[in-house]
């Protein structure tokens, strides 16, 4: 069972207006439209370029998920950094590294072992400046309107990332895919200088803190490694993680597959792209849906069955359907994706105040790696099961996802506990861990 909103509070409905109202997060958002465009540019330009070297369906997946893989050991070594450095720096920087990644794969030929390390590496990174700015979109939005300020977040992603796949086909016929990836560079350039220039040089009281930690006494993995320890204990905060991650990720597996399906199936060129951009179209349209027309509680209670409608339609891939079969199903996937927004406020609710970037850093790269394990896990299954067969498998899997959330009993928050070791006057507070894993 999802945690509901207090009826005062849960009954409030925000607007799209009053999100965009406040400045800094039209330029977050805006700057993170065009870096998730240079990242679908990127990945599937990449994914593509891998196929057509090897032939082989688990590399394409795995270059399509490399990004990914890396981003949980990056939070829990230096994930305390997002809460502890100014966040114009780390955001801006963060920008200017994936450039750098971008053009060192443009201009520079190596071999497939060493492109999937370059792109590993960057990733490390990703958490600590993504981590920065969700802190910055909490603290700027309250209420209902941090979750629209995430659905915001989404529907500008979906678009980027079908700009993304129209822009990688246009640019991969017109240019080739080294040039292409050059292309990626200078967005992510272009975000770089749009934060270092717009964004203010905030002066926060305290950066420093993670839950449980001493501000600025421990070092940065010290830090890091305990922060991440006591938000994992925290059982609710434990499972809106997991639910948050796992049927993205099975969803992920099958997208890797995409461009293999598409080729063993005999789809005409270009016919991938339209696969893979159904899934951002129909999360757009149930973000927007979901978001807009639905009360915060209703909302949280359609969590589960979302869930259902995000995995079921995948299954339909073992009778290896057409082009316009595997849009709809597809379509029907991407709305789904519209559960995450009723587990925004439980999630964030649930978390201490002084650990908020590393909890968001750590949010988003489990998921991270999670998308990234998927595609190589279902990659291999594709290996005896064909492509169809995988696909099917993996949105079985989110579905069941569903049923374990079922099984939970209102959850009671973790009390939070002083934490002796960091001294009484700092206010730091730890999770209590008591309870098992789940």
């Amino acid at each position: 069972m999802i945690p509901t909103a207090e009826p005062a509070q849960g009954d409030r409905r925000a607007t799209y207006r009053e999100v965009l109202a406040e400045p800094r997060f039209r330029l977050l958002v805006s700057t993170r439209t065009v870096a998730i465009t240079a990242d679908s540019l990127r990945i599937t330009t990449f994914s593509v370029l891998v196929f057509a070297t090897t032939g082989s369906a688990l590399l394409s997946a795995l270059a399509f998920g490399t990004g990914f893989l890396p981003q949980l050991f990056g939070s829990l070594l230096l994930g305390s950094l997002a809460d502890r450095l100014p966040p114009r720096a780390l955001i801006a920087g963060g920008y200017a590294l994936e450039c750098a990644a971008a053009l060192l794969l443009a201009l520079v030929r190596m071999p497939i072992a060493a492109s999937l390390s370059v792109v590993a590496l960057v990733a490390l990174a990703t958490p600590v400046f993504s981590g920065a700015s969700s802190r910055l979109v909490a603290q700027c939005l309250e209420g209902d309107a941090y979750v629209l300020g995430r659905s915001l977040n989404n529907i500008a992603g979906s678009g980027a990332q079908l700009f993304g796949l129209a822009l990688g086909g246009a640019t991969v016929a017109a240019l080739g895919p080294h040039r292409a990836l050059a292309v990626s560079a200078a967005l992510y350039l272009g975000c770089a200088l749009a934060i270092r220039i717009r964004l203010p040089r905030l002066q926060p009281v305290e950066f420093g803190g993670t839950p449980g930690s001493a501000r600025g006494d421990d070092g940065t993995v010290r830090a890091s490694l305990r922060g991440a320890g006591l938000l994992l204990c925290a059982r609710t905060v434990r499972r809106l993680m997991l639910a948050q991650w796992l049927p993205p990720a099975f969803v992920a597996g099958a997208e890797g597959l995409l461009v293999a399906y598409a080729g063993g199936r005999r789809f005409a060129p270009g016919w991938y792209a339209v696969l893979m951009g159904c899934l951002p179209v129909g999360m757009l349209v149930g973000d927007l849906l979901v978001g807009r027309l639905l009360r915060p509680p209703t909302r949280e209670r359609l969590v589960v069955p979302l869930i259902v409608l995000m995995g079921l339609p995948l299954a339909g891939f073992a009778a290896e359907p057409g082009v316009g079969v595997s849009s709809c199903l597809l379509l029907l996937c991407g709305f789904g994706f519209a559960y995450g927004l009723g587990l925004q406020r439980p999630f964030l609710d649930a978390l201490p105040p002084d650990g908020q970037g590393q909890a968001f850093g750590l949010l988003g790269s489990g998921g991270m790696t999670l998308q990234g394990v998927g595609p190589a896990c279902f990659g291999s299954v594709a290996a005896g099961t064909g492509t169809g067969g995988a696909i099917a498998l993996a949105g079985g899997a989110a579905a069941l996802t569903a049923g374990w959330i079922l099984t939970w009993h209102p959850p009671t928050s973790p009390a939070p506990v002083p934490n002796s070791s960091t001294g009484a006057g700092n206010g730091a507070e730890q999770y209590a861990c008591s309870t098992p894993a789940q």
